[in-house]
């Protein structure tokens, strides 16, 4: 599969751009604590499911101190419907308390610090970046990757060289609104199984025909 050039990416962030401005985070959250706690409940979970679960649990636990002190029985118990709900509440609470001792209860926003919190892998920690830190970060879910392999941007065989190619190829300044339209993308055309080409804001440059003409 040939990458589009430098013309057609600019040409696809465009598009899509123009067809999604409202492309934001659907997490719910007012500050780094709440989405820290959010994005590792996302894990295999819709983000409606999340901020279902996430409205009870930040009542009940409104601070990163709050959530470091709790019990497990009583997280897991809220969190039930979130799906791996028992590694999930053991995940927060713990990195809860990794920030409350090692971080005096503020959430790092360096990559690698982030990464330090049990639940919190790469993906996450440019989510929390971009999102809560005003950095500039791809988190490559399973939409970016998958849309950006259809339309051409990579062809990495993984997250990591998916996101290596879309730094490579688009200015940082832009790279945390490309991972939100490239999700909205997918989640409202671009679909797994059955994907809206024909509706399709890039169907004229998107290399995915000529992928499944190959295949």
């Amino acid at each position: 599969m040939t990458l589009l050039s430098a013309d057609e990416v600019d040409a696809v962030i465009t598009a899509l751009t123009a067809t999604y401005p409202d492309a934001r985070p659907e997490l719910d959250f007012r500050n780094p604590y709440e989405l820290m706690v959010a994005v590792v409940l996302s894990a295999q979970c819709t983000d409606k499911r999340v901020n279902l679960v996430t409205r009870e649990l930040f009542a009940r636990y409104p601070c990163v101190d709050d959530l470091a002190a709790a019990q497990y029985d009583d997280v897991a118990a809220i969190i039930r419907t979130c799906g791996l709900f028992q590694t999930k509440a053991r995940n927060i609470i713990a990195a809860s308390q990794m920030v409350r001792d090692s971080f005096q209860s503020t959430i790092p926003m360096q990559r690698e610090l982030l990464m330090q919190l049990p639940g919190v892998g790469r993906k996450s920690a440019n989510v929390i970046i971009s999102c809560a830190g005003n950095g500039n970060a791809i988190a490559v879910d399973t939409h970016v990757f998958r849309v950006s392999k259809r339309i051409g941007l990579s062809d990495g065989k993984n997250v990591w060289q998916v996101e290596q190619d879309l730094m490579q190829a688009t200015p940082e300044n832009i790279w945390s609104h490309l991972h939100h339209i490239l999700i909205f993308h997918g989640r409202r055309c671009c679909d797994a199984r059955k994907p809206e080409c024909l509706r399709c804001p890039v169907n004229t440059t998107c290399r995915w025909p000529e992928k499944r003409q190959a295949d």
